[in-house]
């Protein structure tokens, strides 16, 4: 059964925070060297430039890795923290209003060995896939990908026509983020799918 790609509408919404919501029970998917890998994204973040000075530093890139962050939303934005881990976020919104949403963890479906590979690991588990680091090296996704439009054959996330009920969705406060201040830090972004035992561990 073939399921659509999520339009450029969805991602060009003014409202992170509902993006991100929405997010929960998409799938997202990598096709790099014709080896296709996936699942269902089960912890997401939005982040906003209005009001979330965590957004301040993102603004700040101006290379090639944060050119996607001033583009209509619908691109792959990514970029290395601790020069190792590649973090996968979502541009949205406007080209002059640049939102993002961080995929945290996903829920791995398609290509589980290949995964498995580039994880080296042996068996599936939450360390596989539950943290936005661990999904990247799964997925085979690099920094060299951002910008990347999400209406292509790289990177894209289908919807498999399932809606997370409010009562299994549990919003926190979002992860490392103290160096900008206690508001920002505080404010409940952090989405989760109550009971995967694929989401990262709770802050």
């Amino acid at each position: 059964m073939l399921h659509p790609k999520l339009p450029p509408d969805f991602y060009r919404r003014p409202d992170p925070v509902q993006i991100a919501r929405d997010l929960l029970g998409k799938h997202l998917f990598s096709c790099l060297n014709g080896e296709l890998t996936g699942g269902r994204i089960v912890e997401t973040e939005a982040y906003s430039h209005q009001g979330d000075l965590s957004m301040q530093l993102h603004l700040k890139r101006r290379g090639p890795h944060g050119r996607a962050l001033h583009e209509p939303g619908g691109r792959a934005y990514l970029y290395q923290v601790y020069q190792r881990h590649t973090l996968f976020n979502i541009s949205t919104n406007d080209a002059d209003k640049p939102d993002t949403v961080l995929i945290r963890a996903i829920e791995p479906l398609v290509g589980l060995d290949i995964m498995l590979r580039r994880r080296g690991l042996e068996t599936a588990s939450a360390k596989l896939t539950a943290g936005p680091g661990l999904l990247t090296q799964a997925l085979g996704v690099t920094p060299a990908l951002s910008g990347t439009d999400l209406q292509g054959e790289t990177l894209w996330i289908e919807d498999h026509a399932e809606q997370v009920p409010e009562a299994d969705v549990l919003s926190s406060p979002r992860v490392g983020l103290a160096y900008a201040g206690e508001e920002a830090a505080s404010l409940p972004w952090r989405f989760r799918i109550i009971g995967s035992p694929w989401t990262s561990k709770a802050k």
